[in-house]
Order: C-alpha cells, then sequence, then structure tokens
C-alpha cells in the first residue's frame, strides 16, 4: 500500500525512521499525469534503493506559459493506482503553500547549461526547476534521485545543481521510454488528437536520419537543416530548435569529436514535443 503524505515534517519523520535503519532512500520527482516513463523511474529506483519515494508537483515556478499550467493534465487517483502497483513505499504529493509558503523569497539560478534550448525558449523555466528540485531533495531527504533522460538539458542542470551546492544526492539518469512507433514518451502526449499523435512520431524519424547521416560523415549544419525541414514538411507548425550539442556541456558541437547529443523541441497543434539521442 502506498502512503500519501503531504506535508514535509511528516515525511521527515518517516524518513528519518528508515534512514536510522540503515535504509537507502530513492525519489522520482514528477508532475504527475503518469505513464510508462515515470514507472520505469520508480522500477528503477525500487531496484537500487530500500524504500522509493514519488513526489507529484505540479510547479508553477517552472512554467513560463500559465494557459499551459491550466491545461497540465492531473489525476492524482489514477496515479496513485499506478505508484501501488509498482510497490512505491510513498506519495509525496504536496500542496503549492506547502513548497511554497507565504513570503517564500528565495530562487535557485544555474548558469550555462541552462542558458540554450528550453533555457532561451522558456525564460525562467529552469530556475523553476532547480529551486523546486532543490526544496524536494530538501524534503525527503533520499540519497539517490532517478531522472528520465527525455529532458537531458534538465538532467545536466540538476547534475550542476548537485554537484555546485554539495548537495549530498547521487543522481541517477534512466533511459527516455518510448512508444511502439518511436515517440517518446510524456505527460503532454494525451493531449494530442488522433491525426496529431499520428504525426508525432516523425519527429523521431528525422532525428534519427540527421544523426545517422552526422555520423556517416555529412555536414552538420547541412544535416540538421534537412532534419528540421522534414518535420515542418510531416506536419508540425514550427521547430523551435533542432541542434547537436556537446553531451554533458550542452555547448554547439560541430563534429563528432566528443559525445554529443541532437536535441530539439517542435509544436504540433497546441503542444510542444521535445526529444534528443546521442550521436
Amino acid at each position: 500500500m502506498t502512503e500519501v503524505i503531504r506535508s514535509a515534517a511528516s515525511l521527515r519523520e518517516k524518513v528519518s525512521a528508515w534512514k536510522r535503519s540503515g535504509m537507502l532512500v530513492g525519489v522520482v520527482p514528477t508532475m504527475g499525469a503518469l505513464h510508462d516513463g515515470h514507472l520505469s523511474l520508480a522500477r528503477a529506483a525500487r531496484a537500487q534503493s530500500d524504500r522509493v519515494i514519488v513526489t507529484i508537483f505540479v510547479n508553477p515556478m517552472q512554467f513560463n506559459n500559465p494557459e499551459d499550467l491550466k491545461k497540465y493534465p492531473r489525476d492524482e487517483a489514477h496515479d496513485l493506482a499506478l505508484l501501488e502497483a509498482e510497490g512505491v513505499d510513498v506519495l509525496f504529493a504536496p500542496g503549492p503553500e506547502e513548497v511554497y509558503p507565504e513570503g517564500f523569497a528565495t530562487k535557485v539560478s544555474v548558469a550555462g547549461v541552462s542558458g540554450p534550448m528550453e533555457g532561451a525558449f522558456r525564460p525562467g523555466h529552469f530556475d523553476g526547476v532547480a529551486t523546486v528540485v532543490t526544496k524536494l531533495f530538501g524534503m525527503t531527504q533520499a540519497g539517490r534521485a532517478f531522472f528520465g533522460e527525455k529532458d537531458w538539458q534538465q538532467v545536466q542542470v540538476v547534475e550542476r545543481l548537485v554537484r555546485d551546492l554539495n548537495i549530498p544526492i547521487r543522481i541517477i539518469p534512466c533511459p527516455t521510454i518510448r512508444e511502439a512507433d518511436g515517440l517518446a514518451m510524456s505527460s503532454r502526449n494525451v493531449r494530442l488528437t488522433a491525426e496529431e499523435r499520428a504525426l508525432a512520431p516523425a519527429l523521431h524519424g528525422a532525428m534519427q536520419g540527421a544523426a545517422a547521416a552526422i555520423r556517416g560523415g555529412a555536414p552538420v549544419e547541412a544535416a540538421l537543416g534537412e532534419a528540421r525541414a522534414a518535420v515542418l514538411a510531416a506536419g508540425f507548425s514550427g521547430v523551435e530548435y533542432l541542434d547537436l550539442r556537446d553531451a554533458e556541456t550542452l555547448e554547439v558541437a560541430t563534429a563528432l569529436d566528443r559525445p554529443a547529443r541532437l536535441l530539439a523541441a517542435a509544436v504540433l497543434g497546441e503542444v510542444r514535443l521535445i526529444d534528443n539521442i546521442a550521436v
């Protein structure tokens, strides 16, 4: 049975008891609307921890678009049933007033890796991510945190945050989980119409094509240009970015002389999809 806890004080009491017994605590931070991608993180946490906490908090601080926040899917009862089936010990689901009490005046900002791509198109987004993740690490007191690689830039931001602030937690990146047709699983996918859902895998397909071309020696910018054109031709209304970046620093990569990542964000209907693959 998964216990639902809403206050940081109650959670701290439970985690302290676990730690006194020598248990390693794993946390999976989420915004709910759980899917198999999230559940794969819970399974990884279960395999590598003695006790598992999944957090659900739709963080208003990381939404630069109020409409996006309003439309974000929420179904705690369904989420709880999924977590119970995975043997998760605690669902920590605090309200906004618990995370950001009256008078809250602190912001955590990570420079460098937060600047391009998502940082450029969603101003303030990563300040919101860094702030809430710092709070959740403090509230859960976990020793390991599990994040999906679909949000590759977010993983780099969180890893830099933990290193810079000496937060005693180990970040465990986990592989992107995809639908059978290649679409990266996302809570936002439920907002796609049936027609849009049929078109959505074109983003991943174009990225795979670009990655293959670059590995084969094609000029990077030419391969990226063809991929952007293919995404638009497939029916997407816009490509915000489709870049080859250094896998760790996220600086622009012009050749495969170090580990690189192809990252993209594109708009289909009213839904913004992101994806990334190793090159």
